[in-house]
């Protein structure tokens, strides 16, 4: 895969409609949890990519046995004996942190590798191990390696308040709090739409939690997990959006569904702020653009907050605005990086720290780019849609890490993709 390229001939009108996959920041997690208990679970809407197939990767290296049918996996974790997540896997995927909880409850102790992934900037550990060292946890770090193994007085609830509202800590408590004996609060929790998604599933193994989606999660332990089968993830509101911003670029109608609209209610607000109309319902949006783009501002913060893994693909609107606009990054210093290519395409833009200030242009041009990262790549698969002439984009790797059949899903709209 790290030679493919996907190569896009510019300006074609886009219309018709699109079905989301699950969404790959909830199923990666799903699959961990599964960790915790001894059965058979099965996951429905599953998408067909690269990370999806690494995290299996991971959990059969743990002794898990793994199986796809369509858009459903199979996890039996009943014959699991390996509690060391290794590098050679995790490595690749940063998600690859969401067993750290699972294996420290089945097994009372855990080894993982410090994760790689998207270089789009850091993302600590220590909000994860100052919350799992309160409920009972002991850390070591040596040679690469996150050593965890329970305390001698086993797990306990606690009150844990994070500095930052960070997902991936969110997700380790919720999954550790589950099994402590006593109560646990979590205060500053994550409220991502991928939070509740997990916190459901837990619910469906036996997992006592209250108060998901708000910023303060109560939990009562239990000692009993059962596997789940038959749940279906949520669809993925970052591909959404993605297929959103097409539709705008290439005129529309273009209707994308199999989402919760109110998971992007901020990002819908700023398509219908730089000129798109829209329609809604339960579980589809349809937008049509017409005429220039309206400058219009965008800073990425925790959600609710406009969420920075569409912020690359709305600099590809902003960059074609009808004036100035200022995009604000706070989540990730590193994203910005990416507008170089957006450079080579012809975009007008200086980056002042985590400031963005661009100035529109009338089109991109096509031109040989290459994704640095997942949404990074996508974004310059849009800015191609709109480019005059042929654009080819390279390290496509990146996309494949969370788009299920990103060129065929174009091509149906009527992209001129391949």
């Amino acid at each position: 895969m790290s030679e493919d390229r996907i190569i896009v001939e510019g300006g074609k009108a886009l219309a018709g409609t699109v079905r989301v996959s699950g969404a790959k920041n909830s199923v990666l997690k799903l699959m961990a949890a599964s960790l915790l208990a001894s059965g058979t679970t099965t996951l429905s809407n599953t998408p067909r990519i690269s990370d999806v197939l690494l995290m299996a990767d991971v959990l059969r290296h743990l002794g898990a046995n793994v199986s796809f049918d369509a858009d459903t996996i199979t996890i039996d974790t009943r014959t699991l004996d390996n509690y060391e997540a290794p590098y050679e896997l995790v490595r690749k995927m940063r998600a690859s942190t969401a067993v750290l909880g699972p294996l420290i409850v089945r097994f009372g102790e855990a080894r993982v590798a410090m994760p790689g992934g998207c270089q789009i900037g850091s993302r600590q550990m220590d909000l994860h191990f100052s919350g799992l060292e309160a409920f009972g946890v002991e850390f070591e770090n040596s040679h690469g390696f996150i050593n965890a193994r329970v305390s001698d007085v086993g797990l306990r609830g606690r009150e844990v308040a994070l500095g930052f509202p960070s997902v991936g800590a969110t997700e380790n408590l919720m999954v550790v709090a589950a099994a402590a004996r006593g109560t646990t609060v979590i205060e500053n929790a994550a409220r991502e739409p991928e939070i509740c998604d997990l916190a459901r599933f837990l619910t469906a193994m036996g997992a006592h939690i209250q108060g998901q989606g708000s910023p303060v999660l109560t939990i009562e332990g239990t000692s009993s997990f059962s596997a789940v089968t038959g749940y279906e993830t949520i669809g993925d509101r970052i591909e959404a959006g993605t297929f959103l911003v097409a539709g705008a670029l290439g005129g529309g109608p273009v209707t994308v569904e199999g989402f919760n609209p109110e998971h992007l209610r901020v990002p819908l607000a700023k398509l219908e702020a730089l000129g798109s109309q829209l329609a809604t319902t339960e579980d589809s949006v349809t937008i049509t653009h017409e005429g220039s783009f309206t400058p219009t501002d965008i800073q990425t913060l925790p959600y609710p907050g406009f969420p920075t893994d569409l912020q690359p693909q709305f600099m590809v609107l902003d960059a074609l605005a009808d004036g100035m606009c200022i995009i604000t990054e706070n989540i990730f210093e590193n994203r910005f990086v990416f507008a170089d290519e957006l450079f080579r395409m012809g975009a007008t833009i200086h980056i002042e720290g985590h400031h963005a200030i661009i100035e529109g242009i009338r089109r991109f041009s096509g031109a040989p780019v290459e994704a640095s990262d997942l949404r990074a790549g996508a974004a310059l698969v849009l800015a191609a849609l709109n480019a005059e002439g042929s654009s080819t984009i390279s390290e496509v790797r990146h996309i494949y890490r969370g788009y299920e059949d990103l060129t065929g899903k174009l091509q149906g709209l009527g992209a001129s993709i391949h």
